[in-house]
């Protein structure tokens, strides 16, 4: 019974492997945006459903899944086309956070971070633009995280903004993360000499952490500070942009982007949205194609600047999120500066097209509170093995999971 409302539909273990496999054994969940054989994708809007027909197969990504073994539990909620950060849908309801109820799942991935979370699934699948996976592995308290862009097939998925959209998934132990990046990557991760890595701790991201998170968790990030010799210093040394004009060109081609692929769907159906999904697609529709143009170049340059960061062995250490899950139906002032600098967390990854993963490490007022490690492009593997290895060496490991 998913008293959690996490799933769309349920699909009874869907297994295509009778042998076994790296898999074998493990239980897992899909957002609903995946390509399921003979299912309808809702995501996350009735009208869109109503209106595409069964898939035939299953998308690549998901097929390499079950063909290791896994079962397949069912489909999870979504935000409206992927269109959010909370987790509210005003369709289907808002899925309940196991570890902050009353307060929001985080979204879009919303559904598959509470199956993670409720311990329904050993792990699952979602999708991330702007922190739809990130965003609710960090309020739901589980490892999530986004890969790096184009290096994983979106073949079988809806899309929301091609230049930033990615695969992702999330689990409650990082061994299950580095099991699900085998079997997608197809290879193992290089042992990492801790003596070659420099850890960078992005001090104007931390700066956007809520005052009562830092005064409760100050001496922790201390500490981890300490324990991995950090060096201090802003994402944006060195570059004439600050993060908020990242921000900025990163929703200007999103928007753009979002509206050229769904635009034309939404004109000719003229679907029932809800409030603030509807007015986020009025507001990608107004988007030139003059700004696009002139965010794409700005992105470029910040993508190079990124990837040159990053090139020798370094690892930023970034708070995922600015503060613990807001309450559900949180408006106002409170509500738009966690929504700004959310953004400006999650663009960074997003524009350089960097690997991001969160861990479930730390709480603040009883509620999760996470933080990322983010590495050069290409370096997948090695970021959960690093995680891994300082998890163990720093016992930091969460709780052991009891999937029923």
């Amino acid at each position: 019974m998913d008293r959690w409302g996490a799933f769309v539909k349920s699909m009874g273990d869907i297994s295509v492997h009778e042998i076994g496999g790296s898999l074998k054994g493990l239980r897992f969940a899909v957002k609903d945006v995946y390509d399921i054989q003979n299912h309808v994708s809702s995501a996350g809007n009735p009208d869109f459903q109503r209106t595409h027909h069964p898939a035939k197969n299953y998308a690549p990504i998901l097929l390499r899944i079950l063909e290791e073994g896994a079962q397949l539990v069912g489909a999870t909620h979504t935000d409206e086309l992927m269109f959010g950060l909370n987790g509210e849908n005003e369709h289907w309801g808002t899925p309940v956070n196991p570890k902050a109820q009353g307060r929001i799942p985080g979204g879009s991935s919303s559904g598959s971070a509470v199956s993670v979370a409720a311990e329904m699934v050993h792990f699952a699948l979602g999708t991330d633009t702007a922190g739809s996976v990130r965003v609710p592995s960090s309020y739901c308290g589980v490892y999530g995280i986004r890969p790096t862009w184009g290096c994983l097939s979106l073949t079988g998925v809806v899309p929301l903004a091609p230049s930033f959209d990615t695969p992702g998934w999330m689990a409650n132990e990082i061994e299950t993360m580095l099991k699900v990046g085998k079997t997608l990557f197809k290879g193992d991760a290089r042992e990492n000499d801790r003596d070659e890595l420099r850890f960078v701790w992005a001090t104007d991201m931390w700066d956007l952490v809520d005052e009562q998170v830092q005064e409760e968790l100050g001496v922790r990030f201390g500490q981890l500070r300490s324990a991995l010799n950090c060096d201090e210093e802003a994402i944006t040394e060195g570059m004439q942009f600050e993060l908020m004009d990242w921000v900025r060109a990163f929703r200007t081609l999103q928007g753009y982007e979002i509206w050229r692929t769904h635009g034309p769907w939404i004109e000719e159906v003229n679907p029932r949205f809800g409030a603030a999904v509807r007015e986020r697609f009025k507001w990608a529709e107004g988007i030139q194609a003059q700004d696009a143009g002139l965010a794409r170049e700005d992105i470029k340059q910040v993508r190079a600047f990124l990837h040159e960061k990053l090139q020798k062995n370094t690892v930023l250490i970034v708070p995922t999120t600015p503060s613990i899950a807001p309450e559900i139906g949180l408006t106002g002032k409170e509500a738009e500066q966690i929504r700004i600098s959310t953004m400006q967390l999650c663009c960074v990854a997003g524009i350089g097209g960097l690997p991001q993963v969160n861990v479930p490490w730390m709480e603040a007022q009883g509620y999760p509170f996470g933080l990322s490690f983010i590495a050069g492009p290409g370096r997948d593997m090695d970021l959960l093995r690093l995680i891994a290895n300082i998890e163990s060496e720093l016992k930091l490991v969460p709780r052991k999971e009891h999937i029923r």
